[in-house]
């Protein structure tokens, strides 16, 4: 390296820096990688991320460690369907090989040797019961004993040590109401708990530097919806589609972003968060979940999202007729072909004024932030028509406008076109919101 390029690197990571300060990031470590020589290297990594102010939770495997407890036993395991199976009488050596794992990773995690990079690093690493477990049960007449799967997410206490700046650490292990106790696939444990924490970032560690095609070349990039088609297909197999899956899941319920990255490779965890082009594969939701202008096709969708809301009187009646030759207007969220969410803009360019209509979010995906998105986009496409102000007409949503800047108004306010269409038997409320 050139004396002046780790300069250049360190500054052009600022963005990211500043991205990632304050976010979840999830990272699901198999037990290979915690004995491979590069794992003290990933150690300092997450040290780094820590001072950064990242909030971080770590899954970690245990598989081989588990088998090598078994081995020395004279115990013979199974598997099936991806999954170990657990008789009771194999629980207390899977808590053996797990509960060591443990401290050996908090051990690591509290160095903090003099020219060491983890000196002053102080981390406070806390883990408990925070995942709630259940049996995976009989599956094709195979019992797997104590082998279960994850059920809940104590979401509420790990917010808590996040916020108190501690690094989170959760075993492969969940248990039940009953006091059971379950051996849980890692990779379950980091989606699940990725998917409730509503996670910035799951971070899939592999021993190959992504995934991988047919040919031997790393798949850069793959939507949640391609990953699932890949997997549907069988071009993907074993541990890989177990890992793919997991991340594909993740990605489905919430999660912005998952990588599959390499253990193997030192730096891989700061080359994917701190540069543009990153190490391994990346799984995004945004294509399975999408919010774009509306076309033809979305017209059918369109109507079986507002019908139900213009019977309750919430939104103005719109034909089929009506909506074919005004569909250009209207963005829409669409969620894996179909259509969650839309909103339409009206302009009235002599007053320099636009207009928010028909906007409507299904009632099972609200809550997610797919209002202000929309509103987002329909405030975007507004400036770029040269419009100055945007107004909306309510009759329920009053407060929600008003915590995004809109402002109570007077019906003659209205563009003149407006006013002389206004219902006065609906008696909606006029906002204007200056863009």
């Amino acid at each position: 390296m050139k004396s002046n390029e780790w300069l250049h690197g360190f500054r052009h990571s600022s963005p990211y820096i500043n991205a990632h300060r304050g976010r979840t990031v999830v990272l699901t470590i198999p037990g290979d990688a915690i004995e491979h020589g590069n794992f003290i290297n990933i150690i300092h990594d997450i040290a780094l991320l820590s001072s950064l102010g990242v909030r971080l939770v770590v899954a970690y495997g245990a598989r081989p460690q588990i088998q090598s407890r078994l081995d020395r036993a004279g115990v013979e395991s199974s598997f099936a369907s991806g999954l170990r199976v657990t008789p009771e009488n194999h629980l207390p050596m899977v808590m053996e090989a797990t509960g060591g794992l443990r401290a050996y990773l908090e051990s690591q995690l509290s160095m903090g040797l003099v020219n060491s990079p983890m000196h002053n690093a102080r981390i406070r690493v806390s883990s408990g019961n925070y995942v709630a477990a259940k049996p995976v049960g009989v599956l094709n007449g195979i019992d797997f004993g104590h082998t279960g799967k994850v059920r809940r997410v104590d979401v509420a206490g790990i917010d808590k040590l996040l916020e108190l700046g501690h690094i989170v650490l959760l075993p492969p292990m969940g248990y039940s109401p009953t006091g059971d106790a379950f051996n849980l696939s890692y990779e379950d444990v980091g989606s699940q708990v990725a998917a409730a924490l509503q996670a910035e970032k799951l971070m899939v560690f592999i021993d190959e530097q992504g995934l991988l095609d047919e040919d031997g070349t790393l798949v850069r990039e793959l939507s949640a919806r391609q990953a699932s088609e890949r997997l549907a297909a069988g071009t993907i197999v074993g541990h890989d589609a177990s890992l793919l899956k997991a991340a594909c899941d993740a990605c489905v319920k919430g999660v912005r972003r998952a990588h599959i990255i390499s253990y193997v490779k030192d730096g891989a965890l700061l080359e994917e968060m701190f540069t543009r082009d990153g190490s391994g594969t990346l799984v995004s939701g945004d294509n399975y979940e999408q919010i774009r202008q509306a076309r033809a096709e979305d017209i059918g969708g369109i109507l079986e999202l507002i019908q139900p809301l213009e019977e309750q009187g919430i939104l103005v009646r719109r034909s089929r007729e009506k909506l074919e030759t005004e569909v250009d207007r209207f963005v829409v969220v669409e969620r894996d072909g179909t259509v969650v969410g839309c909103a339409a803009l009206y302009s009235y360019p002599d007053e320099d004024a636009g207009e928010l209509s028909c906007f409507a979010v299904d009632p099972h995906y609200r809550r997610g932030g797919r209002g202000d998105e929309i509103l987002a986009m329909v405030e975007k496409l507004a400036r770029a028509q040269g419009v100055h102000k945007l107004f909306v007409l309510t009759t329920q949503a009053e407060h929600w406008f008003r915590e995004r800047g809109f402002q109570s108004s007077s019906i003659n306010a209205l563009p003149g076109p407006k006013l002389a269409s206004y219902n006065t038997q609906r008696n909606s409320k006029v906002f204007f919101k200056p863009l």
